[in-house]
């Protein structure tokens, strides 16, 4: 997966986490409908199973094998070996996003909210990179 589409789906996820929070807020109100219990794996507000997360956790890493003839050390150096990259693919794309978030905040903009930051995000993302520039 494409660190751009990485960064993507991470927008879509913060952008969801948004709606997440709102909802809880909203239920939460005196008079409010009160929330479920999420089920295991599932997604505050969301439907049971894994969720945009796990469906993003699923992408992004890659399908292994380690032998079974392997040391646990052998095992773990293959499973280190075959995480790290996604992991770090992850981590660089909301690092990403929660620095433009922050420079948009310390900046003292208040013509701009997050989600609309987000919105503004993930078109940037999704045109085609300009080779020249």
């Amino acid at each position: 997966m494409e660190q751009n589409e990485v960064v993507l789906r991470a927008i879509g996820i913060l952008t969801q986490s948004a709606e997440w929070i709102r909802t809880a807020d909203r239920d939460a109100e005196p008079g409010g409908v009160a929330a479920e219990e999420p089920a295991a794996g599932a997604e505050p507000g969301g439907d049971s199973g894994a969720g945009q997360i796990g469906s993003l956790l699923a992408e992004v890493f890659p399908s292994f094998t380690v032998s079974s003839e392997a040391t646990p050390l052998e095992a773990a150096h293959s499973v280190t070996e075959a995480a790290l990259p996604p992991i770090m693919q992850l981590i660089g794309a909301f690092t990403f996003v929660f620095t433009e978030l922050a420079r948009v905040h310390d900046a003292g903009r208040t013509d701009i909210s997050s989600e609309e930051l987000l919105r503004e995000l993930a078109l940037r993302m999704s045109r085609p990179q300009d080779p020249q520039g």
